[in-house]
């Protein structure tokens, strides 16, 4: 039976009940025009096609890379889980071990395994042993709080940080100097006196101050208050019970200062329990202002920090004199307690009663004293252990915070680390009490921790200690409740983490666990989702919210923090391919964004990775004059193209047939648009730019879009200045080439990124290069040593300087800045303009950010497919483009440093350094390859240095000629042949420099860099698992080097004054008026080339008739016919005739025979006096058009043939100010580019100058002063006479000539700083037997034998004797003998080799080394995001179904809405083993296909579908779930239980609305 849609299913889950705002295609007009409902398919023609899922770029199998990193995040869980709990136990211990040591009547039994194993014996710590260890206890104190000096400082001068009001200072300054005080007594006074285990207790009853405020400020709103009211209660008076338990129980007055250590150490987590929302009006002004700290938290620990070092010392100081007495030893005994001072043991007699040490009272010594030396080094050990385990702690924590593991690996160690430590203090206490000797081999046998009495161990269970600590342990558990529960975003900064900079190392674990921040509540809260759906129109892309709800003007709307992404994408002249693979990519976020809307709309969870995505196309130069009519503009064939190509896209992203609703056309003043409606409801829409009517490139495509999204569809949003300042920190532009391939989750790791900091204006993520060639793989290589070192390196010391257009993310609060969107609109006027503004957008857009202070980063877990040019000429244009504005706007920032440094405080001097490093590098690359070319040649084919200069000079100097001389595809043909040469002549360098090196050692300057150079990039790809192979093209980039460093510069250079794309530039049909002018020239050029002969000039009679080729006929005067031969030949064959005009005329594509036919004189004499319009003989009537209202092109069946519409009024006037004002056509002008060309030129010839006179300078200089002397004046400043001439050449002209000699100029000093740098270095390298460096390593031995005859030897030297000559590389020695020389002679660093040793080697250690902390970086992004089964972390079975639902909730949802499979065919190729293909129900599946069925074009409607028939007691109903996941009946059950309560939910609110509309 046919099935009719959601209306045979029952009531409960019909159709009806899931209505929402969005329109529902199902039976409307979707597939062009056509109003069947149904598919009607024959019985005979049911065989398929399905689209192949092809996996490549993007979509290559990732599964062995999922699983790897999967069990990376297993292994950190368990590693840092491991690793905080340790060390939080190894500080606990030690802050224990360190307390204990400091009573002045401690008194220890000491080993007698050394002294005799029949006696026994004590010791009692000398003076030295305690101050040692009271001076390591304020060092630990000390070490976190100059971490935390520093960190303020740097803050504070490196970025920014605002001074606080003297009333916010002290609000900070009493609970911190209140909290030193405290913590000072608890370590200097209570924890000595106590024994070990009770002090581990103690430090659970430290949390009653955050306890009380936390009470204080709950609200009314929380759900379940009076039972978190009476917890709260509860563990308050159990923190309060710690005030008095020891006191009582030991019965000893001078513990009573425990209550006023307790209560001054928790103050120093107040801040991080008081809300702005508590109901106490006291509590809730404290809340507000504490909302302000964060601003000045740096410069308030500045001076916080060190006041809390000074504090802790004086309280020190005053306990010690307080108990005992004086002062003054703690500073005489420093320098013996840190060195080996004697320890007197005393020999006592035996005592009854085991091994346990009795009472001091009954201690009888026998007066037998031994001394000995003491460890020196144990208070230095058990400092540096101590402050190594709490920095551990620390550091893993906010590690386990970061990547989302914070429950198990953070919270759960912190909770843990005193019953661990308890645990294993008890049972290391026991075993030094029933024998002293247990630990001789790990502590010196005088120290130990200061252990309770053995009955206190026995009965430690029974009686009242255990339950007791348990009631605190449980109370600091529930205060600090909210570190097990974090809201806060992957891989989240420090600041939002934590309240305080850094940490207390003394009492690491409560620090921990009350100084992680409480109030990182996530922005949207399930409460919120239907006021988000309420003010998201279906229309949204018009506007994102009209209305404000009755709300208050100011009233910020959680809705307004929802992520808002415009996918800005810019097309040009992309192909098939390219363009399939970008909408595949937009189709991918398509299908993500609607699993995330459905599953927060119908299954109600939060997803904190929620956002609309809308999707802006940008086409340039999309029209081309009509095929029928020269009048008429029709779009082009790329156009055409992305329309046709886009049901192929959706086809094999659903991995069905799919075909996608046709567009809404709309005509616009600067063209027209495409809007289309993807399958899950995002719009896609294509701003098809018309060049005669508004300026297009790239540039002004993305002024065109800022100006669109965030100017008029944010700016004149009728809210309030403050909704729109969040929800312009909230939107962000992802902008694209039209041939990205990437995946939705590359952009929600760019998403983490911008989320994380609020400063970061663009991130941009790993490109990848995609196509096949040699030129190709070059790239592979290129991009990857480019990404794993120069741009990590950049984001860790600084900024990134290019976020790439192809691929970026940008902020649209960062763009709407001043300076950087109003700036981007300039208009080239002056040379360098076309170089640094037209030429790298992208990078001059990054410069504008980088200038107003903002962070660009870099993403490497963040992978986007890009397609790489193929062939040499299209890569070295490409390159020609990228080098001069790359060197202009680095040379920019370089410039203005000064300023950027102070406004900006991701960028420093020394991140201004490695630029200036670079920039050398870069300026002079081509001499630094030439000289290694020089050098290798020398090495290499055994000839001198000047024969090697010569023959590397010649193709230098020739390649310049050419690229001078010729034009660019001369240039390019000589570079090819170049570059050849020169991978040949390579292949022999490096031949030769292997030999070298076998010869020279692997200790050798050049081995050891060159093993550095390889070994860094064989570990950065080690690194880079995912993309190892692309170090093999390796050979190829050295191959390609002198390519690449040196003619490429070289041609970028010169050919600077060429400011065209030149990629993807195609023949396109030209305008009316340029047809017409090459008709003219040709016509002209043709008649001078005839006048100029012989033959010529005796055909025209000796006259310049204009008329020549044409035929006059008169008769009587009565009639006169004159008729061009063209014109004729137009009559005669109209087909010939189109071959070389543009169009054909409309008579003869309208006539139905191509006969002659007659031509009246009304027709001849339009004809020739309007030459500059179309000849055309059609006296048909044209229908007459708008270009805003029935424009041609709208009629093109091409374009599909949905609805059309047109722009309200408010948008239209918008684009009409818009292209007045900034986006005008300005490059039609023959003048303005005849202006920009000499103006060019004139750059491009000064730069050429500058770069040879900075060659000659020396020359230059002693000539001036030797031979033109006379020429050398200054210039007298009276009697000025100043001339004016007049310049008859235009602005136009003017500008030419500029970037004329822009070019020139630039090309000029590039070649005299490498021309300067050559010759130095070349002088230097002949004089290199003068000047050289020894280089210690590979010293080479020379024995030389000297055959001496007796009568050479003096008569002092036996005949009979050998002597032997020792010689140090050319040393003068004294002879010992005679016969034997031994001399060594030592490798030489030569000039050459200094500087690529100093140069490239510094690059290379700052490469490296930021790349490794970037691959850090990049590891907890990946483990941030990457989920696991709960089962790694939590039993499924411990797991409530809702809370699986939640979270697997966008999963189910994804495989819901899935288009394929959703008539049932899910059986196509399952199962496995030999007779898989034999179990395929082909005819089945054909006989399904062939039924009649309903056409389900978006993803909601097949939720739906699916949605209303899932079915907790029968699995085969979900068989799409069954595929993908294992759902239990409990998990089934609760998701038929959220069905139920969504429907009802929308049922209450349906008939709440028909009750309204009944009472109106």
């Amino acid at each position: 039976m046919t099935s009719n849609g959601l209306r045979g299913e029952p009531p409960s889950y019909s159709d009806d009940n899931f209505s929402d705002d969005e329109s529902s295609p199902l039976t409307e007009n979707i597939y062009g025009g056509s109003t069947r409902t149904v598919q009607e398919t024959k019985g005979w023609d049911v065989f398929r096609d399905p689209p192949n899922k092809e996996l490549s770029g993007s979509m290559a199998d990732q599964k062995c890379l999922e699983i790897t990193i999967k069990i990376f995040k297993v292994i950190a869980y368990l590693v840092t889980f491991v690793i905080v709990l340790a060390s939080g136990v190894i500080s606990k211990g030690t802050l224990l071990f360190m307390t204990s040591q400091l009573r002045p009547d401690k008194v220890v039994q000491y080993c007698n395994k050394e002294l005799g194993r029949d006696k026994q014996f004590i010791v009692k710590l000398p003076t030295a042993e305690r101050v040692a260890w009271m001076w390591c206890i304020f060092f630990a104190f000390c070490v976190p709080q100059l971490g935390a000096l520093f960190r303020s400082t740097r803050m504070c001068y490196f970025k920014s940080s605002k001074k606080p009001p003297f009333s916010h200072f002290l609000m900070v300054f009493l609970p911190e100097t209140g909290h030193t005080i405290g913590l000072a007594l608890l370590v200097f006074s209570v924890l000595p006196d106590i024994d070990v285990v009770k002090g581990a207790m103690l430090t659970n009853c430290l949390c009653f101050v955050p306890g009380v405020l936390g009470l204080l400020s709950r609200n009314n709103k929380e759900s379940q208050r009076f039972l978190k009211v009476i917890v709260d209660l509860i563990a308050i008076a159990a923190q309060a019970t710690g005030f008095i338990v020891w006191p009582i129980i030991e019965r000893r007055a001078d513990l009573w200062i425990i209550p006023i250590a307790i209560l001054l150490v928790s103050l120093g987590w107040w801040e991080n329990y008081i809300s702005k929302h508590s109901p106490l009006p006291f509590i809730k002004k404290l809340g507000k202002i504490k909302d302000q700290f964060d601003q000045t938290r740096y410069f308030t620990y500045m001076f916080i920090s060190t006041w809390k070092m000074l504090c802790f010392f004086i309280t020190m100081l005053f306990i010690v004199l307080a108990r005992e007495g004086e002062l003054g030893f703690v500073f005489t005994e420093f320098s013996e307690g840190f060195n080996a001072h004697p320890i007197t043991i005393l020999e006592i007699k035996p005592f009854l009663g085991g091994t346990s040490l009795p009472d001091i009272s009954e201690i009888i010594p026998t007066g037998d004293d031994i001394v000995v030396m003491s460890s020196d080094m144990t208070p230095i050990y058990v400092l540096l252990i101590n402050i190594g385990a709490s920095y551990f702690a620390y550091i893993f924590g906010k590690f386990a915070c970061k990547i989302m593991i914070q429950g198990f690996s953070y919270a759960f160690p912190v909770n843990l680390t005193i019953p661990v430590s308890i645990s294993l203090l008890i049972a290391a206490c026991g075993l030094r009490n029933g024998d002293s000797c247990f630990f001789h081999d790990t502590f010196p046998d005088y120290l130990f921790f200061e252990s309770p009495p053995s009955v206190f161990l026995n009965d430690f269970i029974s009686h009242q200690h255990a339950w007791i600590w348990l009631l605190w342990l449980l109370s600091q558990t529930w205060i600090t409740i909210h570190i097990w529960t974090p809201k806060c975003e992957r891989l989240a900064r420090t600041e939002k983490l934590q309240v305080v900079p850094m940490y207390e190392g003394l009492l690491i674990d409560q620090s921990m666990g009350m100084n992680r921040k409480r109030d990182d509540e996530a922005d949207v809260r399930p409460e919120d989702l239907d006021e988000i759906q309420k003010e998201k129109a279906d229309e949204y892309y018009e506007t994102i919210s009209n209305h404000t709800d009755g709300s208050s003007p100011k009233t910020i709307k959680n809705s307004d923090h929802i992520t808002r992404i415009y996918a800005c994408a810019t097309m040009w002249h992309e192909n098939k391919e390219e363009m399939i693979e970008f909408l595949k990519s937009i189709l991918r976020m398509d299908e993500d964004q609607s699993a995330r809307r459905v599953a927060q709309k119908y299954l109600r969870v939060v997803d904190p990775d929620y956002y609309e995505f809308e999707t802006q196309i940008f086409f340039d130069d999309a029209f081309e004059i009509s095929d029928l009519n020269d009048d008429d503009t029709q779009v082009n064939r790329f156009v055409k193209l992305l329309v046709s190509t886009i049901d192929e896209a959706a086809s094999d992203v659903h991995q069905t047939h799919i075909r996608v609703r046709p567009p809404k056309k709309i005509p616009t003043p600067y063209g027209g648009r495409l809007i289309w409606t993807l399958p899950g409801k995002t719009k896609m829409i294509a701003h098809l730019k018309d060049k005669m009517k508004i300026r297009h490139r790239k540039r002004w495509s993305q002024v065109m879009y800022m100006y669109y999204l965030l100017g008029h569809r944010l700016m004149e949003l009728p809210i309030s200045v403050d909704r729109k300042a969040v929800i312009a920190e909230n939107t962000y532009l992802l902008t694209l080439d039209g041939d990205i391939d990437f995946q939705p989750s590359a952009v929600l790791l760019l998403i983490d990124l911008m989320k994380k900091n609020k400063n970061l204006g663009a991130a941009c993520g790993r490109i990848h290069p995609v196509g096949s060639g040699p030129m190709v793989w070059y790239q592979l290589f290129e991009y990857a040593i480019g990404h794993w070192l120069q741009k990590a390196t950049e984001h860790v010391i600084g900024c990134v300087l290019c976020s790439p257009g192809c691929f970026s993310l940008f902020r649209g609060k960062s763009l709407m800045d001043d300076n950087v969107m109003k700036k981007y609109t300039t208009h080239s006027d002056e040379a360098r303009h076309y170089v640094q503004y037209d030429q790298g957008e992208d990078r001059w857009l990054c410069t504008l950010l980088l200038q107003r202070g903002y962070r660009v980063e870099y993403s490497a877990a963040s992978d986007a497919y890009t397609h790489a040019p193929e062939g040499f000429n299209e890569f070295f244009n490409q390159r020609r483009r990228w080098v001069p504005s790359t060197i202009a706007n680095i040379m920019d920032l370089l410039m203005d440093s000064k300023r950027t440094i102070e406004i900006n405080d991701n960028i420093s001097m020394p991140y201004i350094g490695y630029q200036i490093l670079l920039m050398g590098g870069t300026i002079l690359g081509p001499g630094t390859i030439f000289l290694m070319l020089v050098g290798a040649f020398v090495a290499a084919f055994q000839i001198d240095n000047w024969t090697s200069f010569y023959y590397n000079i010649y193709p230098i100097f020739f390649f310049m000629i050419v690229c001078f001389t010729c034009k660019s595809n001369i240039q390019l043909l000589a570079a090819q042949i170049l570059s050849t040469g020169y991978a040949l002549i390579m292949m022999a360098v490096i031949v030769g420099t292997a030999l070298q090196l076998r010869e020279d050692g692997v200790g050798s300057p050049s081995a050891i860099f060159l093993i550095a150079m390889t070994g860094s990039f064989f570990i950065a790809a080690c690194l880079h698992p995912q993309e190892f192979w692309c170090i093999v093209p390796g050979i190829i980039y050295l191959l390609s080097i002198p390519s690449m460093y040196l003619l490429l510069i070289l041609y970028s250079i010169i050919n600077l004054n060429n400011v065209s794309w030149g990629t993807r530039e195609v023949a396109v049909k030209k305008t009316k008026k340029e047809l017409e002018e090459e008709r003219k020239q040709a016509e002209l050029a043709k008649k001078k080339a005839k006048q100029k002969s012989l033959l010529g000039f005796l055909q025209n009679g000796g006259t310049n008739d204009d008329d020549e080729g044409s035929i006059e006929i008169s008769l009587a005067g009565l009639f006169s016919l004159s008729k061009r031969l063209d014109h004729i030949e137009k009559v005669i064959d109209p087909a010939g005739h189109h071959s070389r005009r543009r169009s054909m005329s409309a008579s003869s594509r309208q006539g139905g025979d191509n006969h002659l036919k007659p031509v009246n004189e009304e027709e001849e004499g339009h004809e020739l006096s309007e030459e500059s319009e179309s000849e055309t003989a059609s006296s048909m009537p044209r229908n007459k058009r708008d270009d805003l209202v029935n424009p041609y092109w709208i009629e093109d069946p091409d374009v599909g043939k949905g609805e059309v519409e047109f722009l309200n009024s408010n948008e239209m006037q918008f684009w009409k100010d818009l292209l007045a004002k900034y986006l005008f056509p300005i490059d039609e002008n023959k003048e303005e580019k005849a202006r920009i060309a000499a103006d060019l030129k004139e750059l491009r010839d000064q730069s050429v100058f500058a770069f040879f006179m900075m060659n000659a300078l020396f020359v230059l200089i002693v000539f001036l002063l030797t031979l033109k002397k006379d020429n050398l004046h200054i210039k007298w400043p009276f009697g000025v006479r100043t001339n004016i001439t007049y310049d008859e050449s235009t602005q136009e002209e003017r500008i030419a000539k500029d970037l004329i000699e822009l070019r020139n100029k630039s090309v000029f000093a590039f070649f005299m700083f490498n021309a300067l740098f050559v010759l130095v270095v070349f002088l230097l390298q002949l004089n290199k037997n003068q000047i050289h460096v020894k280089w210690p390593l590979g010293v080479r031995t020379n024995i030389t034998y000297n055959q001496e005859t007796s009568e050479g030897c003096s008569d002092a030297c036996p005949k009979s004797k050998v002597s032997l000559h020792i010689r140090e590389d050319g040393e003068n020695t004294q002879p010992v003998g005679i016969g034997v020389h031994i001399s060594k002679e030592y490798l030489q660093l030569e000039p050459i080799g200094l500087v690529f040793v100093f140069f490239f080697a510094l690059i290379l250690v700052i490469q490296f080394t930021a790349m490794l902390f970037h691959r850090f970086g990049t590891l907890a992004h990946i483990l941030a995001s990457t989920e696991l089964n709960l089962s790694c972390t939590k039993k499924k079975e411990e797991l409530s179904p809702n809370a699986l639902l939640d979270k697997q909730a966008v999963e189910i949802v994804k495989q819901l809405q899935k288009l394929q499979g959703i008539d049932g065919d899910y059986d196509n190729d399952s199962g496995s083993g030999p007779d898989r293909i034999g179990r395929r129900k082909t005819i089945h599946n054909l006989e399904k296909a062939a039924q009649k069925k309903r056409q389900i074009g978006t993803l909601d409607v097949a939720f739906k579908k699916r949605f209303a028939k899932l079915n907790a007691n029968a699995g085969a109903g979900t068989p799409v779930l069954s595929r993908r996941m294992t759902m239990r009946r409990e998990t089934m059950k609760a998701l038929e239980v959220r069905v139920n309560s969504v429907m009802a939910e929308r049922r209450k609110s349906h008939m709440q609305t028909r009750g309204k509309e009944r009472v109106r």
